[in-house]
C-alpha cells in the first residue's frame, strides 16, 4: 500500500535563479485538517529589491533569447510538469483544499498552458511591414514595426488555481523576452515554488525570475516601483482597482472578480444541462471567478430547472478533498466561509428561500441554493466565491439579458438556446468579457482572450493577449 504524499518539511524561495531560504517563514496549512503541512521562505522589502534589482539587469539578456531558445525552455517545463504530475497534483489538494479530480485537471492545464507558450514563441507575429507612402511628400518612406519587450514585470497570482493562473502569467512572460518577479498567493505559494524548481533547471539568463512568497503588506514594492513596466494581477477587485491607483507609469493588466449568471431559454434542455450546472456552480467549493452565481431559467422550464436542480445538489456533500468523488472541498479559510453563511443568512433574513444547504462546520460550506434573493443584498451585489447559487426566473430574453448587465461585474456569462439569434443578441449585449453559449460560464480553454469589463478588470490574459501586453511597439523608418 503507498504512502500518502507529504510535502517537504520547507521549501526555499527563488531569488535571481536560486534557491534562498531567508531564515524568516511562512507557515502553509493543510486547508482541510487545519494542519501546518510545510512552511516556505518568506521574503522582506530587502529581498524584493534585490529581485527586482536583478530582473532588470536581465532585461538584455532576456531580450536577445532568440525564438528557438525560448521554446526550448518552455517545452522542458512542459516535460519536467508531465513528470511530476502525481506531485503536483497532490500538492494543489493540501495547500489549496482542490478536490483531486480539480487538481489533476489543473495539472493538466498547467501543462498545456506551457504548450501553448511553446508553440506562440515561433506562432505569433513579430511585427509588420508598414507603408508609408500615404501622401507624396512620404513617397520615399518605408516602414517597418517590430514588438519588443517591455521589461522587467511584476506578477502577483491568486489562491485558487496556484498553478495554472501562475502559469498565464510566467509562461507568456518568458515568449515576450520580460524577466519577472512573482509573489505567489501567501496561502498557497507551494505550487509556484515547485515551478521555480523546473525554471531552475533551464537556461533562463541570470536573474530572469524570482519567486517571492510573503505577506501582502512587504510586498507593496510590486505596485509601485517604478522599475518594473507592467502589473498584472489576479485577485480581488477592491484589491485590483486600488492597485492601479498606486502603480505608477506601469501597464496594468487586471483579472477580478465575477458574479457569473447562466441564463436557459425557453428552449433549453435541463437534463442536457444540469451536470454542468452543477460543476459550474460548486466545483472547487465555488472558488473559481466565473464559477456560476445565479441561473436565471425561463419562466416555461422553471419549475423543472428548480426541481431537478436542487435534487442534485441535495446530493453533494462537502468532504475531504483527497476523495476522488468529492465535488466540494473546504474553502481557502475559515473567515471566508464564515463570511459567506453570514451573507446566505443575511439574504434569508430579508426574505430569500432557502432550498438546500446553508450549514458551516469550520472550512465546510454545504452546497447552498437560495431563491427570491433581494437583488440589493450582499450575496446578489458581490462575488460570493464560494459554494452559493441563485435561482431567479425570467419571462423575456431581453429582461434576462438586462438582468445579467445590472452586475457590476462582467468577466464572462453563459447563455443556453438554440436560437442563433438569441445567440448574437447576448453576444452583442452582454456587458462581460465573453459568452458562453449552452455551457456555463465556467468554461475556458486556454489560448482565449480571458477576461473582463467593470468591476471584473482591465485588460485580457490567454498567452496571445498577455505577450501582447508585455511587449510594445517600436517602428522603424528608412528614407530610400
Amino acid at each position: 500500500m503507498s504512502q500518502p504524499f507529504q510535502l517537504k518539511a520547507q521549501y526555499p524561495l527563488y531569488l535571481a535563479n536560486q534557491p534562498v531560504e531567508t531564515g524568516s517563514w511562512l507557515e502553509v496549512t493543510d486547508k482541510y485538517s487545519g494542519q501546518v503541512a510545510t512552511r516556505v521562505a518568506q521574503a522582506d522589502t530587502d529581498t524584493l529589491n534585490q529581485a527586482i534589482a536583478a530582473a532588470v539587469q536581465a532585461e538584455k539578456a532576456m531580450a536577445a533569447l532568440k525564438p528557438y531558445q525560448k521554446q526550448k525552455i518552455l517545452q522542458h517545463c512542459v516535460q519536467r510538469f508531465k513528470e511530476r504530475s502525481d506531485e503536483l497534483a497532490q500538492i494543489l489538494v493540501i495547500e489549496g483544499g482542490k478536490p483531486i479530480a480539480a487538481a489533476k485537471a489543473e495539472v493538466l492545464r498547467l501543462i498545456s498552458t506551457f504548450q501553448l507558450a511553446a508553440d506562440a514563441v515561433t506562432q505569433m507575429d513579430q511585427g509588420v511591414v508598414m507603408p508609408l507612402a500615404v501622401t507624396e511628400a512620404a513617397a520615399s518612406y518605408r516602414g517597418m514595426v517590430q514588438r519588443v519587450p517591455v521589461g522587467a514585470v511584476s506578477l502577483i497570482s491568486p489562491f485558487n488555481f496556484p498553478l495554472n493562473l501562475t502559469a498565464h502569467k510566467i509562461a507568456p512572460a518568458i515568449v515576450a523576452g520580460c524577466p519577472f518577479v512573482l509573489k505567489p498567493a501567501s496561502l498557497t505559494p507551494i505550487s509556484a515554488i515547485i515551478m521555480g524548481e523546473v525554471l531552475a533547471e533551464t537556461d533562463l539568463p541570470a536573474g530572469a525570475f524570482s519567486i517571492m512568497p510573503c505577506h501582502r503588506d512587504a510586498a507593496d514594492i510590486m505596485v509601485t516601483d517604478d522599475r518594473f513596466k507592467l502589473l498584472s494581477f489576479t485577485g480581488s477587485d477592491q484589491v485590483g482597482w486600488d492597485m492601479k491607483a498606486r502603480s505608477g507609469r506601469k501597464k496594468v493588466v487586471l483579472e477580478l472578480g465575477g458574479n457569473a449568471a447562466v441564463m436557459l431559454d425557453e428552449d433549453a434542455h435541463v437534463d442536457k444541462a444540469l451536470d454542468r450546472l452543477i460543476a459550474g456552480s460548486f466545483g472547487q467549493a465555488g472558488q473559481v471567478c466565473i464559477s456560476v452565481q445565479r441561473i436565471l431559467a425561463h419562466e416555461k422550464i422553471y419549475d423543472e430547472l428548480k426541481d431537478k436542480f436542487v435534487a442534485r445538489v441535495k446530493q453533494l456533500k462537502a468532504a475531504d478533498p483527497a476523495l476522488a468523488d468529492t465535488v466540494v472541498g473546504p474553502m481557502i479559510k475559515e473567515k471566508e466561509a464564515l463570511r459567506l453563511k453570514q451573507w446566505v443568512d443575511a439574504a434569508v433574513d430579508e426574505g430569500a428561500s432557502l432550498l438546500t444547504g446553508g450549514d458551516l462546520n469550520g472550512v465546510m460550506l454545504e452546497a447552498t441554493v437560495l431563491e427570491n434573493v433581494d437583488s440589493e443584498s450582499d450575496v446578489y451585489q458581490h462575488e460570493a466565491f464560494g459554494p452559493v447559487v441563485i435561482l431567479e426566473k425570467y419571462s423575456d430574453f431581453d429582461e434576462g439579458i438586462a438582468r445579467i448587465n445590472q452586475s457590476r461585474f462582467g468577466l464572462q456569462a453563459g447563455v443556453y438556446t438554440h436560437d442563433l439569434n438569441k445567440m448574437f443578441k447576448a453576444w452583442d449585449n452582454l456587458h462581460v468579457g465573453g459568452v458562453i453559449i449552452n455551457d456555463v460560464p465556467t468554461f475556458r480553454v486556454d489560448n482565449m482572450p480571458y477576461g473582463g469589463v467593470k468591476d471584473s478588470g482591465l485588460g485580457r490574459e490567454g498567452i496571445r493577449a498577455a505577450v501582447l501586453d508585455m511587449t510594445e511597439e517600436r517602428v522603424l523608418v528608412i528614407k530610400q
